[in-house]
């Protein structure tokens, strides 16, 4: 906690947090276990508390430009993976990421509505892998999947910025602020998943009765 409240002068948050929070976010795109979103939030409050006016332009651009970097490389592994007559790695990742109920409504989804869903499928928690899993199994040529993911990666990046910025507003420290952006991302992150197992749970317990 220390070393959180004793930030580094702003040249050096800059010259180290840009490169790392571009780097972290790539990577969270490739390997889905990196909670990229919590990591945007962090950098932006950091940055809502230096006196620089570009911190936060700054901020978005480079977790935007480093989410779509993921995003389009990870769709051209999986498409070598359609491809293949032995499919690959990076394929059976996504699939083994993607729960069956998830994709089998991104597929159909992705029929009506097209490239529009690629724009929400970053909004919502545990969206994208599903919907880009559809895409692969679409064939989508990887041009028309660029399309539709620079908006999402935009507006991807512009909602974490926005919690941190509200989390940055509300504390006067930004260790403070960092504590309650992670926190509000985390619940963000998780609702989603916990209300499908209550869900579950209860169509099991309604299901044991007529059994009975």
């Amino acid at each position: 906690m220390g070393a959180v409240r004793d930030l580094p002068p702003e040249s050096t948050q800059q010259a180290v947090g840009y490169p790392t929070l571009f780097a972290l976010v790539a990577l969270g795109a490739l390997v889905p276990v990196v909670p990229t979103g919590a990591i945007v939030s962090s950098a932006a409050v950091v940055a809502f508390h230096q006196t620089s006016p570009l911190s936060l332009l700054f901020v978005f651009l480079v977790s935007a430009s480093a989410a779509l970097l993921g995003d389009v490389t990870l769709y051209w592994l999986g498409q070598r993976g359609v491809r293949s007559r032995n499919g690959s790695r990076w394929l059976e990742v996504l699939r083994g990421r993607a729960a069956p109920d998830r994709l089998a409504q991104a597929q159909a989804k992705l029929e009506t509505h097209q490239v529009s869903v690629l724009v929400l499928s970053r909004l919502v928690p545990a969206g994208r892998i599903p919907v880009m899993l559809a895409c692969l199994l679409a064939r989508m040529p990887l041009r028309r999947f660029l399309r539709g993911d620079v908006p999402a990666c935009l507006a991807w990046a512009a909602t974490y910025q926005l919690i941190g910025i509200l989390g940055g507003s509300l504390f006067p420290e930004p260790w403070q602020g960092v504590l309650a952006a992670v926190a509000l991302t985390v619940l963000i992150s998780g609702a989603p998943a916990l209300w499908r197992r209550m869900r579950g749970s209860g169509r099991d317990s309604r299901s044991g009765q007529k059994h009975a």
